[in-house]
Formats: C-alpha cells, structure tokens, sequence
C-alpha cells in the first residue's frame, strides 16, 4: 500500500483545512475523506487509489451530517449516516420507499452497517480493467491509455452514456432513487457551501473518464435533500442481478409516479446497472405524461429510455434486460396501493 499520512478531523471546517495541505509552493496533497472505508480502503489495498493524506471524518457523525430529518419540506440525510439506517427508519419506508429499497438491495448488512450515505454515491466503478492495475490500459486509472473493456469482456459494462474512451458502468443503487426524487446535495469546500442538483454530481466519461464527478477541491459532501413531492410515495426500485443477494445490478430501475386514476401527471425514472452515471431517462418520462401505464405505453417509454443504447459484445443483453426492467418497475408502481 501506498504510505500516507492520517488526520482525524473533528468539524467539516478542520476536514477541508486538512484536504489543503501541503508544503508552501507545492500542490495540496492527494486527499482521500474516510468514513465507512467499504470502498477506499479495497482500492487502496489493490493500488488503484494512492492518497497521500486520509482525512477521517467520522467524528462528524455526531453533527447534523449523521443526522435523518424529516418535515413537511421533505427529507434531508446527512452525508455519515449509515445505508442500514436509513433504509430501516420507518418513516423513509413510508414516504420515500425507494431510497430505503435501493439501499436494502445493496451489499449484505454487514457493509450497509459500515457504508455511509456520502460515501455510496461515490463509490468507484467496479470494471476489472479498473481495479486490476496489471491492466495497462484504463482511461479511468491512467488518461490517455486507451480502455481494455470495450474490445475485452465487457459483460456487466454499460450501454448508456459511453464513450471512446470508457464504458466502465456506474455501481450503485442509492443514486437512481436520488435522481428519482428530485434530490439536490449540499457541499462544503475552501470557497464555504453550496447546493447542487444531484443529477450533475456525476460527470459521464466523453474525453476524460478520471474526472468522475464536479466536486471542487477539497469539497466534501455534507448531506443530501429529497423534497417532498406528490410522486414520493408511490415509487420503487427493482434491481435485476445474477443472483438474489450482495450483487452487483445487471439492470435496475428506480421509478416515481404522480397518478391520478390511472393517469401519469409526473414520472421519474432513473436506469441502474447499464449506464457509466446514474442515468435520468428524461424522455420516457416525458412519453408517459398525460397517459396510463399499460403494457403499450410502458413499452414505448422503455423504448425511449434505451434509444441511444449502445452494446459493445457480452454487454449486448444488457439494451433488452433494461427495457423489460423498465417496463415490470413501471407497472409495479402503478399498480401500488398509496
């Protein structure tokens, strides 16, 4: 492993302040935050991340950034509290089912114990070519090598989003419900705070997979706000994998309905498992305004959502698996009993 320096921050102030040092003249030094660690810890372990400071954030557990609140405004989860404790707080299973859905789903309990919030929207791709460094050529590891995965086994890679250079597909569920729900996610950095859509969080691959998301420097992701919205609480998350359990998606999909006797007046849909970010599929929803989620209209909007699908072999399955994804989510959450 990389040798690198350790600071404990107490305050999200003291944290950013450590994520500036360096010597006087010199660049700031590599910063990593630590919270949970499920994923930085194995990437550092493989090489694949080589910080030269860790900045452990964990005592702000302990501030609103490890705090639920919920009121009539909508929902706000600081960035350090844990996936197992969101996904069982009763009131998110009530009105916001599908965060607590997606984040079940994810890992096996012991990780959702570890794994923070903050950290899960972050986590890195799990491409082989990406987390194996005896691979020369990763665009998203080293820029300007070339990317292994498109002419190589490129099975559970994405058809959505990609590019020349990369097709190292997005892991996680958590940021599908996000999208969902209209989040927006507060940040706090050298320059003081701001708040982001949470849909531009992630930046697709086009000429520079390494850039994988718009933090700035130094900026450090304080907690995440879902708005109460007529669609909250008639959406879910359906994940489709090789198997049951503590696997990654093949496909998934996170859906949000406003419905009003069988007709659709908003839909949210967010597409996992095929896409290099989490992917908003803006022109299914807008194909299901105004019209009922039969088996015709949930076709044409799974047909929208995968028009610029793109298989690169293995992966080819993966256009038709999220379609039909797509289409089962839909009517699920149509036909559910709010």
């Amino acid at each position: 492993m990389h040798p690198f320096v350790y600071q404990r921050a107490m305050t999200a102030e003291t944290a950013v302040r450590f994520a500036g040092m360096g010597e006087q003249g010199a660049p700031p030094l590599r910063t990593s935050y630590l919270a949970g660690g499920t994923t930085l810890v194995d990437l550092m372990r493989l090489g694949v991340m080589q910080p030269d400071l860790v900045v452990d954030i964990n005592p702000l557990s302990g501030t609103s950034d490890g705090r639920i609140v919920i009121d009539r405004r909508g929902l706000r989860l600081g960035a350090l509290v844990h996936m197992s404790e969101a996904a069982d707080h009763p009131d998110i299973q009530a009105e916001y089912p599908i965060i607590a859905q997606s984040l079940k789903l994810a890992a096996n309990a012991q990780l959702r114990n570890m794994a923070t919030l903050g950290g899960n929207v972050l986590q890195r791709t799990r491409c082989t070519y990406f987390r194996d460094i005896s691979y020369k050529e990763c665009n998203k590891r080293a820029p300007g090598s070339g990317c292994a995965a498109i002419s190589g086994v490129n099975r559970m890679h994405a058809v959505l989003g990609t590019s020349d250079h990369c097709i190292a597909t997005y892991p996680g569920d958590f940021a599908q419900a996000l999208i969902a729900l209209d989040a927006s996610v507060e940040l706090t950095g050298p320059n003081g705070t701001r708040t982001i859509p949470f849909a531009s969080l992630h930046r697709k691959p086009e000429d520079r997979p390494d850039q994988e998301i718009r933090l700035r420097p130094g900026e450090l992701i304080v907690a995440f706000r879902v708005p109460a919205t007529p669609w909250a609480r008639r959406s879910l998350f359906l994940k489709i994998r090789d198997r049951e359990s503590f696997e990654f998606a093949l496909a998934a999909a996170a859906v949000a309905l406003d419905q009003q006797e069988g007709i659709v007046r908003t839909a949210r849909i967010a597409l996992g498992g095929v896409a290099t970010v989490p992917w908003r599929a803006v022109e299914a929803e807008t194909l299901l305004a105004g019209k009922s989620i039969d088996e015709q209209n949930a076709a044409a909007a799974a047909d929208a959502a995968f028009a610029g699908a793109k298989g690169f072999g293995h992966n080819d399955f993966k256009i038709e698996l999220g379609k039909r994804t797509l289409i089962r989510a839909l009517q699920q959450a149509a036909a559910l009993q709010i």
